[in-house]
């Protein structure tokens, strides 16, 4: 493990395996970038994307100080909406990207959780499927 210096100026850890990730990433987003270049006939979206990243961990504390390191970082706000329910970001855009870290914390998530479980419970019967064929005419 390597150990690198945060923008607080805190020692954090860098798990080697990530470095590969990050490298394969950093290396892909440069090669789409020099293939759309290169081939203008290739449509892309209007308005831009999204590279978001969400936290890791399972505790809320360390997800939110994960957030406010990489909002550090990128020397930028973050966005609390925790108090209605929501996420905690830390984004920012570059021309018509926009980076955003995101932590949802635990109560959200369990409640999606919730929600979706009955997911695997429901099923279309095999008529709704065909709208019309099934009708007689």
């Amino acid at each position: 493990m390597t150990t690198h210096t945060d923008a607080t100026g805190q020692p954090s850890s860098v798990v080697p395996g990530d470095l590969f990730a990050r490298h394969q990433t950093i290396t892909g987003l440069r090669a789409l970038a020099d293939f759309l270049e290169a081939n203008p006939a290739v449509p892309i979206k209007e308005y831009g994307g999204d590279y978001n990243v969400y936290t890791r961990t399972g505790d809320d504390a360390a997800a939110v100080a994960a957030v406010d390191q990489v909002a550090a970082l990128l020397n930028t706000e973050v966005t609390d909406d925790r108090p209605r329910d929501g996420h905690y970001i830390a984004s920012k855009t570059f021309g018509r990207i926009t980076y955003q870290m995101v932590h949802i914390p635990a109560r959200q998530m369990d409640e999606h959780h919730a929600h979706s479980s009955y997911r695997d419970n429901i099923r279309l019967d095999p008529d709704q499927n065909n709208g019309d064929q099934g009708r007689a005419a």
